[in-house]
């Protein structure tokens, strides 16, 4: 893990697509989707229902390998606002062990923005801690150093012929746009006009790899 300074506080980018704070013991993950499946089979389109137990189970064990004591989740944690209602018993059982072990946090989402929590931790629409703010879609208005998720970038590139995709971060000065978390999501290409007009300046996708947080500058 290679931390990296942002706003002058240290982070790590973790090639899972979460970000570690160490000084709070946090992990923040955004759009999480979960019971995605489960909403597209409602409405005929079948989808194999285990994505909200992948995503958990990796999110599981990102918080043991980096015993982590909090979590903040920046928004979409659920494709609906029913969504949590439609979990799975055995998911419903891995959430509650996460936001009963940790000090968990909901930021609210454009896809759920109204749900009912049944499994534990605390919503909010957006929050403010040791100088940074947390919520779901960046604010090209906004002059405040800012975390937050909702384009699920994605880096593509072509490496020896052939064409590869990978989740990256998205940082500027003052922004920082996590990818998606979730096991059963897609991706907005990092060099996308929206993701431009979210960061409002010129910024660089991160792509953290084992050892190195290797950096990709995007044109304006």
């Amino acid at each position: 893990m290679v931390p990296f300074c942002f706003a002058g506080i240290k982070l790590i980018a973790l090639p899972q697509g979460a970000l570690y704070w160490p000084a709070r013991a946090a992990l923040l993950v955004a759009d999480l989707h979960l019971e995605k499946a489960s909403f597209f089979a409602r409405a005929g389109q079948m989808l194999p229902p285990y994505d909200s137990l992948a995503t958990l189970a990796d999110l599981t064990a990102l918080v043991a390998a980096t015993s982590a004591r909090e979590i903040w989740c920046l928004g979409d944690s659920f494709h609906d606002p029913k969504g949590c209602e439609r979990l799975p018993i055995q998911a419903q059982e891995m959430l509650r062990a996460l936001t009963g072990a940790t000090r968990w946090t909901w930021i609210t989402g454009n896809h759920d923005r109204s749900f009912a929590d049944h499994c534990g931790g605390m919503i909010v629409e957006e929050a403010q801690i040791d100088g940074l703010l947390l919520r779901h879609e960046a604010d090209p208005r906004e002059a405040r150093p800012e975390l937050s998720g909702h384009y699920h970038p994605k880096l593509r590139l072509t490496v020896k012929g052939r064409r590869v995709a990978r989740r990256c971060f998205i940082a500027s000065a003052t922004k920082l746009i996590l990818p998606a978390f979730g096991a059963l999501t897609g991706g907005l290409d990092a060099t996308s006009p929206a993701i431009a007009r979210a960061l409002g300046s010129r910024g660089e996708a991160l792509v953290p790899v084992a050892d190195r947080l290797l950096r990709f500058p995007l044109a304006a």
